[in-house]
């Protein structure tokens, strides 16, 4: 197994702080470091208090390349918010040439800036996995993207006329910086939708699917939940003549036989059981020629970290779970 020498850039926020989490416990992981401007000079834990007595290090202003450049198999976990790491890409890749990593590094965005760049691997995971072997750069999904493909690639072969989605998300997915849309107060007891039929999110999904060879007509409504963690998606589209819940069922269970962290589930999944977890689970259900899919994620987990962790593990040529394989807390 190679040493892998990691730094996040962008530690302090959410997803920083997921990556934290999910790499203090990965076997291939020799050395984590981390960057946060503000927080330069303070321990991870004054930002990530769950994180106290399990990893040592502390935020650093900037990012050391020469010490990364001395690792066997280094690696970058860009956690900027979006449009920064776009920004600083020119100053980083000089950098990166100077010190002998413009062809070793393995850069792995959370961001939305490369997600439609053809230069860099699309990191949906359970989506034709082989595409990571070797990647050097990856740019991770969207969380809702991931969730709606997840739902959305097994029907790709039938392409349903009409898919209408409605996928409600928690706080966190708008990130550490306060929001009045994410402010604990306003958000709490209420329950609204918002970017109806305009979410970013939208054109990366319609991107993939059309490489699967399918011009998906999408209507997707996002919606604003009073809760901290999870997506919970609910897809409805109609069948083609004969297919029943049986058979859309058994469908889903081939897509995914091969694929750990998709469970299928009877009933509804559950928001609460994917939580703290790599795992996606997903239900389908059919009555009278018309089908639905159901899927629940953690956000910051197999919507972000966790699968940015996915993908380091195929680019790496490790088993996908290292460092992966922990059910979340329930309840949440």
């Amino acid at each position: 197994m190679k040493s892998v020498d990691v730094l996040i850039l962008g530690a302090s926020g959410y997803g920083g702080g997921e990556l934290l989490r999910w790499l203090s416990n990965h076997p291939a992981i020799n050395s984590i470091r981390g960057t946060a401007r503000s927080h330069a000079g303070k321990p991870f834990h004054a930002q990530h208090p769950n994180l106290r007595g399990l990893i040592e290090g502390t935020f650093e202003a900037a990012p050391d390349w020469v010490a990364l450049s001395q690792s066997e198999a280094p690696v970058v976990f860009s956690a900027l918010p979006h449009g920064e790491l776009g920004k600083l890409r020119p100053e980083f890749e000089a950098a990166w040439q100077a010190h002998g990593l413009i062809d070793r590094l393995t850069i792995i965005d959370l961001s939305a800036d490369f997600r439609l760049d053809p230069t860099w691997v699309y990191g949906l995971v359970d989506w034709k996995p082989e595409r990571m072997k070797g990647a050097r750069r990856i740019a991770n999904p969207g969380c809702f993207a991931t969730a709606l493909q997840l739902a959305l690639l097994p029907l790709a072969e039938w392409k349903p006329a009409f898919v209408a989605v409605t996928a409600a998300t928690g706080s966190s997915g708008s990130g550490a910086a306060p929001l009045d849309t994410a402010h604990h107060p306003t958000r709490a007891n209420d329950f609204r939708a918002y970017k109806m039929l305009s979410h970013q999110h939208e054109a990366e999904v319609l991107r993939t699917l059309a490489t699967a060879g399918w011009e998906a007509p999408l209507s997707f409504v996002p919606q604003s939940a009073p809760m901290v963690r999870g997506i919970f998606a609910t897809l409805q589209f109609p069948l083609p003549a004969g297919i029943g819940e049986e058979a859309l069922r058994a469908h889903f269970e081939a897509f995914y036989r091969d694929r750990f962290f998709v469970r299928m589930v009877e009933g509804s999944p559950r928001v609460a059981a994917t939580t703290g977890s790599a795992f996606a689970d997903l239900s389908v259900v059919a009555r009278q020629g018309h089908g639905a899919v159901l899927v629940a994620l953690d956000n910051l987990g197999k919507g972000m970290a966790a699968q940015a962790v996915q993908n380091l593990n195929l680019a790496l040529g490790l088993p996908e779970w290292t460092g992966l394989k922990n059910a979340g807390g329930y309840p949440a």
